[in-house]
This record gives structure tokens, sequence and C-alpha cells, in this order.
């Protein structure tokens, strides 16, 4: 399987590239738009919330990407119309990746300086904005980071969390055509992954990737082995999600670095399958991950499943002791935010309707995108 798909063979090379449009981020215009800006720049995998008209958005998002391949090849990108992986996100429990903010703004006092506006990075929290006739939370803008809660005067913020239903969740992988599940977990909650697991499992042999993403905890790496025996054999690619600092979306070297190591702990323990940070990753990663030695060098040649080399000297790699990947969240969307409020705020009128217009409706617009995507994707891919 690994020969026969693009996003698999960037796996085995170590320069795999998945977009994390969020498991609760619900804003279909802009999941569609980051889709195709990040297809268009050469990504390997969309990870998107399992809900089917977010689902749905990724995909037509992909199919207008494969028809502005020639145009991408054209203007400099190497995107050759192979599409990426598409992939739901599912929860066995409380996860910070799957909630929303909440708030009742009649609450909020007049003289509040609304320090949560500022701070959110999706633009989720509104005042009388005109638009939309609405103050709050844009719910199915919100992807859960939490920021508006702490720099709230008043403390009255909350949050609403939600659970993947396993009765569910067999028939949208089966109707979707998605590529790959992501399953989040937690030290502890081994008999909660194992019920999600079953329930998934028959239709397991479909997907192409499994993605398992758990934070650093007492006992990690025994849960992770526990984790293993209950999903082997697998036929597909398995992928272990290293989530260094989930939700954090900063752009400093420190949270990156927390996502390196939690990447290492996992790589020292050998095992079965590829190693992909996420969690704090930023402009930062790629490099880090080049000064520590932890990408494959692709001047030299690879050995899959390489014995243990002593000789310093030697030009044959071993794979398992590298990083394979890198995933971007909350920094990859931010990065283009500034072209997505552009395009949200730029309307077309159809018959007395008005509708958000579309990047591919916009070629400026559209080629600016993808060239910001582009010198985040070409980081790993160069």
């Amino acid at each position: 399987m690994t020969d026969l798909f693009a996003p698999l063979q960037s796996l085995k090379q170590g320069d795999w590239f998945k977009l994390i449009c969020g498991a609760s981020f619900q804003h279909l215009p802009a999941v569609r738009s980051l889709t195709l800006a990040y297809t268009l720049a050469g990504a390997d995998c969309i990870d998107v919330a399992a809900d089917p008209a977010v689902i749905a958005a990724a995909q037509a998002g992909l199919q207008v990407a494969k028809s502005l391949a020639t145009d991408a090849q054209k203007r400099g990108f190497s995107y050759k119309g192979n599409s990426p992986f598409l992939m739901v996100s599912l929860n066995d429990g409380e996860d910070p990746h799957f909630r929303k903010a909440e708030f009742n703004p009649t609450e909020c006092p007049t003289e509040c300086p609304r320090p949560c506006e500022r701070i959110c990075p999706a633009q989720a929290i509104v005042f009388n904005n005109v638009k939309e006739n609405f103050s709050g939370v844009i719910s199915e803008k919100c992807y859960g980071c939490g920021r508006c809660i702490p720099v709230c005067p008043y403390g009255i913020i909350d949050t609403s969390s939600y659970m993947s239903t396993p009765g569910a969740i067999a028939p949208l992988v089966m109707s979707t055509g998605v590529d790959a599940v992501e399953i989040h977990t937690k030290v502890g909650r081994l008999t909660e992954f194992e019920q999600l697991w079953q329930a998934i499992s028959p239709w397991a042999d479909q997907l192409k990737l499994l993605a398992i993403s758990c934070p650093d905890g007492e006992g990690m790496i025994d849960y992770l082995r526990a984790v293993y025996d209950l999903i082997a054999p697998l036929k597909s690619a398995l992928i272990w999600q290293t989530d260094g600092r989930a939700m954090s979306g900063d752009i400093g070297d420190g949270t990156t670095i927390a996502a390196v190591k939690l990447g290492q702990k996992v790589l020292a323990a050998k095992l079965p399958g590829y190693v992909q940070l996420a969690g704090g990753t930023n402009s930062y990663t790629v490099a880090k991950l080049e000064t520590m030695g932890l990408l494959r060098d692709f001047r030299l040649p690879i050995l899959d499943f390489g014995l243990e080399d002593t000789n310093q000297q030697s030009k044959i790699q071993n794979p398992k002791s590298k990083i394979s990947g890198v995933a971007y969240g909350s920094y990859a969307r931010v990065l283009l935010s500034p072209i997505l409020e552009q395009l949200e705020n730029k309307e077309v009128s159809n018959t007395n309707v008005q509708a958000n217009l579309r990047l591919e409706e916009n070629d400026v617009l559209l080629w600016q995108a993808v060239k910001l995507a582009h010198s985040l994707v070409s980081q790993i891919k160069s």
C-alpha cells in the first residue's frame, strides 16, 4: 500500500505535512479555503472535524485544487493533482480539541475592554456584529483553544465538550470516503479507547492511515504499547502523533521544543509506525528538527528496517530514529487568516442573494493564500 499513495511516500521519506483544520472547527467556507490553499501548496493530509458538512466542504476544496493543478505548476508550485489524505478526528474522552467556548453576552459589563475578542485567533468572539446581527461566540468558528477563558476579567466564559458517538462513526467513514482516522486519547483511557476502536474496527481495512494522538503523561509509553496491542494487526499505515503542547498556536520556539522533546520520547520507544509532531509546531519546528538531526537527510540512502548502526560515518539511515512529519494547526490557520478575512468581507450578489466569495473566484487572493501556505509546507518539503 505504501507505494500506491503519494502521502504515504512522504511518510517514508520523512517530509510529511499535515494541516489540522481543527477537530471542532466547523466554519465551512474557511475549511474549504484552507483545504484548497494547502493542497495546492503540497500538503499530504487535511485533518477535519468528523462532521458530514465539514467533510463535504473539504472534499469540495480538494476537487477545486485538482482543476487548478496545471495553473499551480505554471506558478512554480509542485502540486501535481495528487489529493492529500482526508482525515477525521475522533475522541475517546474529554479533550481540549473537542470543545467550544460559550458565554452569555448580556452578562458582559459595558465597561469591559473585551480582551476575549482581541485574543481569539479564530475571530469567533464578536460584539454587536452588524453583518451577523450577533454578539457572543460564533460556534462554527470556535475550535476550543481556550485562550479567552483566563483573560476574561469577570470569569464568565466556559466551555462545552463533546464526545465522538461510536454508533455514528462507522457510517460516517463508509459513506463520506475519508482516507484516514485520528483518535485522540489520553493515558488511563484504555477501556474507552477499546470501545471506540471496536466501533471502527469492522471498517478499519478500508482506511489508508490511522493516527493516534496522545499528550505526554506518566506511563505514556506503556499506554501507547497497550493501545498498539489492541489495534494490531493493522493493514493501514500508523502514525503516533505526539501532541507536545496542544492548541497553543504560539509563535515562539518554546512550544516547538516541547513538541520535539515529546517526539524524541516516542521515537526512543521504537513503537511500530511513524512519529509525527503536533501541538506547539510553528515556524521554528523544522529548523529545530534539522539542528537536532531528527529529520532524514535525503542525500543518504534509507534502509526501511535498518539494523542499529553504531558507525557514525555510515551512509545508511534508520528512519525509525527520525521524525516522519509535522502537523500544523492553529499556526497554519492563523497564517492564512488575513486572506480568509478579506475573502469573507468580499461578497458577490447572485439573483439578489448575498453569498461569500469562494477563494478560487478571486485569483489574487487565491495565489496569495497558496504562496503563504507554501512558505510553511516548503520548510519540510525542501
